[in-house]
């Protein structure tokens, strides 16, 4: 049985749950100063992504690219060497 991925679907499965932890750790740090040094060392190749709303949302939307293009990667190479 030769299974394949869907690359785009993997790619938005992953850029979307990727998306949500960043933002969701973002809200955290913001309001409750929990995961502060995560959004730090994020932030620092996220650009724009720190402890306020706005930065939370351009954190999730680097976030998503970042997952999508990552899961659409290791989707691509899980059908490559799956045969």
């Amino acid at each position: 049985m030769n299974t394949k991925l869907s690359v785009k679907a993997f790619g938005l499965a992953i850029g979307v749950t990727w998306a949500l932890g960043v933002l969701l750790v973002g809200i955290a740090a913001t309001y409750f100063s929990y995961g502060t040094e995560f959004v730090t060392a994020i932030g620092s190749f996220y650009i724009g992504y720190d402890t306020s709303l706005v930065g939370c949302l351009i954190g999730m939307v680097w976030g998503f690219i970042d997952g999508f293009v990552g899961g659409a990667v290791i989707a691509w190479l899980y059908n490559k060497f799956s045969g």
